[in-house]
Parts: structure tokens; sequence; C-alpha cells
């Protein structure tokens, strides 16, 4: 935490103007990108901090959800990177909510409310122009009224020039034809809104089994193997489907997404009503 106050102090005070006097609880830190979490007696907010090679990550994600209604972000720069504070978003993860499914414990109909708010959340994100870039399965938060997303790195618009860059997120989400443009280029990489689908549907088999959709196993990609190798595979569809089937009712309905040729698969609010059409 010392280390933190000195380098952007700034972010500090701008964290204390919102919330008051702040105790900092720290979410993450990694590769040059750290999380805060600031709670105060007025509130409590989000800081994050990107050095390095993070910086130009953290501020073109503040330079979203700048954009983005309903949001609110201050940021600045210190003299290794940028910084930005936000509201913090209160509420489980979507990987939270599936905990007793996971456990087998029920929590169906709390798991399927929860799926499809969070297809609905992705689908109005859509409608307004965006491709999120990055869905994983502790990217939606859900709140007392409505799910809300989260981590905007790849955040672009659809009409936007994409990043001069893409290699990639959550490698174990991303849809076959990006990982092919990924390998063969050329750059920059167009990430889609049916590549989210794609990644949505794989957050919520991962959220419902505690695995990845694809079995590495079988296709001789045992863990500790390069992320390169198993992107090579992915984008040939080399990788078979998990055989995890706890939930065969929701998950029949991912597995055709997952499997589906990026043309044929459906929107989110289409997969809204699919899983909304799932029995408990």
């Amino acid at each position: 935490m010392g280390e933190f106050l000195a380098e952007a102090r700034e972010a500090l005070r701008t964290a204390e103007a919102f919330c008051g006097p702040v105790e900092l609880t720290e979410v993450s830190n990694r590769r040059g990108s750290a999380v805060w979490k600031a709670s105060g007696p007025r509130g409590v907010v989000s800081i994050k901090l990107g050095t390095g090679g993070a910086a130009e990550v953290t501020a073109r994600e503040a330079s979203v959800l700048d954009q983005l209604p309903g949001y609110t972000v201050t940021a600045g720069r210190f003299a290794d990177g940028i910084w930005y504070v936000t509201p913090w978003l209160a509420g489980p993860s979507t990987w939270q909510v599936f905990r007793t499914v996971r456990k087998g414990d029920g929590g169906k109909d709390e798991a399927l409310a929860a799926a499809a708010g969070l297809c609905r959340a992705v689908a109005d994100f859509h409608a307004d122009g965006w491709v999120h870039g990055d869905l994983q399965p502790a990217h939606g938060i859900h709140g007392e009224d409505k799910v809300r997303l989260i981590d905007f790195a790849w955040s672009r618009r659809i009409d936007s020039i994409p990043w001069p860059t893409f290699e990639g997120t959550m490698i174990h989400l991303t849809a076959p034809e990006l990982a092919a443009r990924i390998i063969n280029g050329p750059q920059p990489v167009t990430t889609t809104q049916t590549a989210d689908v794609y990644a949505l549907a794989g957050t919520l088999w991962t959220c419902t089994t505690g695995k990845w959709p694809l079995d590495y196993d079988t296709a001789g990609l045992p863990k500790g193997t390069p992320v390169e190798e198993i992107r090579k595979a992915i984008a040939h569809r080399a990788v078979p489907m998990s055989t995890t089937m706890p939930w065969p009712a929701l998950q029949a309905r991912l597995r055709c997404v997952l499997l589906a040729a990026p043309d044929e698969r459906p929107t989110a609010a289409e997969l809204a009503k699919l899983i909304e059409a799932v029995g408990g």
C-alpha cells in the first residue's frame, strides 16, 4: 500500500473526495494492472492503476467508461502510468451466483435468472453499438436492480478502428474465428459481437461446471501447454467440447452456440430467451 500511495496520491485524494477517509482492499495486482476497493463513510469506489504496458490499456478502459451511460469515471496520470476512480458496483459476479449450482446444492432458478440477466446486459451493450471483447465469469455484476458489465479494456464501438494489436484475452473463451485471425493476421483484429456471444456462452458453461467448455486433455493439450498451441488448436476447432454435463437442459443450448459458425450464433438477446425457456 505504501508503494501505491507514493505512486498515485492523486488517485487516493480523488477516492477520498467521493468517500471520505478510505480503507483500501487490494482486489488484484498482476502484469502492471492493480485494482483496489476503497471504502469510506460516504461510499465505495474502485481505484485502478496501470503501469508499463498496462498504462495504455487502463487509459482506454477509462475512455470507454467515460462514454457509457450509467458509469462515471475520473482519471489521471502519474509518473509511471495511468489511474482512474469509478464507483464500486455492489453485488455478486455471475461466477458467484452459480456457486450453489456447481456444488450441487440447488440454486438453479436463481442461476437461470442471473444467466438471462447477463445475456440481456450484453444485448443492451451491443444494441448501444459496442463490442465488449473480454467477457468472463467475473465480468458481470448482479446488483439489486440490474446486471452491470465491468472490465472494458478491450471494448470498442462497433464503428471504431480496432485496437492496433489484439492478442486475445481469456484464451479459453476466445471464439475460433478470432483465434484464427490472431494467428494468421492481419492486425488489427476486429473483435465482433458474435465473438462476444461465443464468450458469453462459454462463460455460462464455466459458471455451471467449474470447468472450461473445451476438453484439452482429450486433445492432447494438458495443463501447462503454451497459449500459442492452445490458440492454434482452437482456431482449427481441434479441441472437442467437454462432456461434463451436470445441467443438460441449459448446457445443450450453450453447446449449440459454442459449436455454431459465427453467422449461425444467436444474438445475446436471443440467447437470453433460450435460457429463459430452460426448466430448473
